[in-house]
């Protein structure tokens, strides 16, 4: 799901969001199941910034995460990241706070139990590393110009947006270089920078024993002795990973939730396996604990040459038991949402046990992947296939963040862009449950392609490559708003929501699309809008809004959720790309009228209690 974010570490680097789509797990090549030796004194984070960089990539904190450099790459055709874009022109004359909504995320120190806060803060110790992590794996040479920036007073500005963007390219402008011209590599730093997808599948092709090892999410790829070599995480990025394992080691010791217990040691030990399978399935068994968290690699979105590649993230979060409850009774209806799916009966699972514990929390902390760029609303895991299918998958909302959201963007735009006549539909409720069932939505639909003669693919992921976060994150959406539909059918929700439904789906498409339609979530956007419209469920208004028509909405949504289920049952990459080329583009008239919102926040930029409450927590 995209899972995206943004937020500002007291001490350590600020860094930036996933709607929660994650990557499904392969089993971990041989050559990744060797454990990795060393150790790791876990400090208190004032002490992190001093601690030894590693020799390779050096600067192994997170705390001022203003390391040296790794070895020399090219940067430009002047060699150096010194040839500025104007130190962000664009936005020097739009302060940040103005494009990003400030916002201060987490709870009174009051309202958290007391026995979980040292728990809590080694977490946060833990995440802060998926922070220097995630910024490598953007690019290795992302320290040393974070440094040069930081030395340069004139660049204060510029030097904020690099650490929100975790790097010098535009998460929302199409990833667009603010500082300095160098392009962003199609496979960030998890491929040598001149490989080309056509090169790896040549490659394969020519050497089919390299798949397993090249194709695994937890791997990077390098040239050693010219010859292409897959390097397993647990190694590559053992600096960082090591002392992260130390603190979750530290955490577990310190709860008196076994359940919590078990899985941040599971967790440590595949930080140092590469092997992750046996923690997702601990973590599904966290239950009703008051602790929430996540750490690791998961998204692939930041693989943009081949879709493989995992980056590493963490949300730190707390329960709301009475809401969690509450919202849990849509477990109940998982059997008859997956049999009511629009695709063929043979490939709807009817004997598998769907389990999809649902948990709402606010969001004390969250790290890496997770908070670059835009907030993420909640999460869905694990989409390792064997773990879905043996104990299901979890979804999370993050309601403190959604509020914000909803307040500080949402409805601004809302009010701009919907006709004024049904804004006043819009509402959180519907905001939030859609939401909610996105990330079910992840959970339902095919696991795999259909069988297909001399196929040796199965993946929907593999078999889609670049496209199938696009395609994943569209069907999640549009059968989110199918679900919401279905369920007012059968009573679950009132008659009367059904056009708040409408009215907040159209007023999260606008929120969403800002984000820029070039990424998995804005293409998934735009395919829905260009569909509604091309059939008569969306129209523009002569006063250039939009309004829905709420007669032809349910077999206009119905009509894209069976196109986009049928596109991942084919697995077949080039109709999957005439489908997503047909409607992934934004409409001249849309682009005007949304670039008339610019007063109006794009998103969050939040700021974390915890980082100071945790303090006290870690004092002697």
């Amino acid at each position: 799901m995209r899972t995206w974010t943004i937020g500002c570490l007291a001490v350590t680097l600020l860094l930036s969001l996933s709607c929660g789509c994650q990557p499904k797990e392969k089993p971990a090549p041989k050559a990744a199941e060797k454990s990795q030796n060393g150790e790791a004194d876990a400090k208190p984070v004032e002490e992190l910034a001093s601690a030894p960089a590693p020799d390779s990539a050096q600067a192994a904190t997170p705390a001022e995460d203003a390391a040296q450099a790794p070895a020399e790459a090219p940067i430009n055709e002047e060699g150096t990241m010194n040839a500025r874009v104007e130190n962000l022109e664009g936005q020097a004359k739009r302060p940040i706070d103005k494009k990003f909504a400030p916002v201060e995320l987490g709870l009174e120190e009051s309202k958290i139990p007391e026995k979980h806060r040292l728990v809590l803060a080694k977490l946060v110790l833990a995440s802060q590393y998926m922070d220097a992590l995630f910024l490598r794996q953007v690019d290795e040479n992302n320290p040393k110009w974070r440094e040069e920036l930081s030395a340069d007073p004139a660049a204060a500005d510029t030097l904020q947006y690099f650490d929100l963007m975790f790097g010098p390219w535009d998460r929302l402008d199409a990833d667009k270089p603010f500082w300095g011209s160098k392009a962003k590599p199609k496979g960030a730093a998890f491929y040598p920078e001149d490989l080309s997808a056509e090169q790896l599948e040549a490659h394969l092709v020519a050497n089919p024993a390299d798949k397993e090892a090249f194709q695994s999410y937890f791997t990077v790829l390098r040239r050693q002795d010219e010859k292409l070599v897959a390097i397993p995480y647990s190694e590559h990025y053992a600096e960082w990973l090591v002392p992260a394992a130390e603190l979750l080691k530290e955490a577990a010791s310190s709860t008196d939730d076994p359940r919590l217990a078990k899985y941040l040691n599971a967790r440590a030990e595949a930080f140092a396996s590469n092997v992750y399978r046996q923690s997702d399935m601990d973590w599904m068994d966290l239950g009703d604990g008051d602790i929430e968290v996540v750490i690791g690699p998961y998204e692939v979105y930041e693989d943009g040459l081949m879709g493989y590649k995992a980056a590493f993230e963490a949300f730190v979060t707390l329960r709301d038991q009475e809401r969690s409850a509450d919202i849990s009774k849509i477990v109940s209806w998982l059997p008859e949402m997956e049999a009511a799916l629009p695709m063929p009966d043979e490939f709807k699972r009817t004997e598998v046990k769907l389990e999809s514990p649902l948990s709402v929390v606010d969001l004390l902390f969250n790290a890496g992947d997770a908070k670059s760029g835009i907030q993420t609303l909640a999460f869905n895991l694990p989409n390792d296939e064997v773990v879905a299918e043996t104990k299901g998958t979890k979804k999370v909302m993050m309601q403190n963040v959604s509020h914000a959201k909803f307040d500080k963007v949402l409805m601004p735009i809302a009010k701009a862009m919907i006709d004024p006549a049904q804004v006043e539909k819009v509402s959180f409720e519907a905001f939030f449950n859609h939401t909610l069932l996105h990330e079910i939505s992840h959970g339902l639909g095919p696991k795999n392609i259909k069988p297909q003669e001399g196929r040796e693919i199965s993946s929907i992921n593999l078999a889609l490559k670049d496209l199938y976060s696009a395609v994943e994150e569209t069907k999640a959406d549009i059968l989110g708003m199918y679900f919401q539909l279905w369920l007012i059918d059968r009573g679950f929700f009132a008659e009367e929501y059904r056009e708040n439904v409408y009215a907040s789906f159209l007023g999260g498409f606008f929120r969403s699309v800002r984000f820029g339609v070039q990424k998995s979530h804005g293409r998934a956007n735009m395919i829905q809008f260009n569909y509604l419209m091309e059939h008569g469920a969306l129209e523009k208004t002569e006063a250039g809004q939009y309004r829905y028509v709420a007669e032809k909405m349910p077999e206009a949504v119905k009509g894209l959720a069976t196109a986009i289920l049928e596109v991942e049952l084919d697995g077949d990459y080039e109709k999957a790309k005439l489908f997503v080329e047909k409607y992934a583009n934004m409409p001249p008239e849309l682009e005007t009228k949304l670039a008339s919102l610019g007063d109006i926040p794009t998103d969050i930029r939040p700021s974390f209690l915890i980082e100071e409450q945790m303090k006290g927590w870690l004092a002697p």
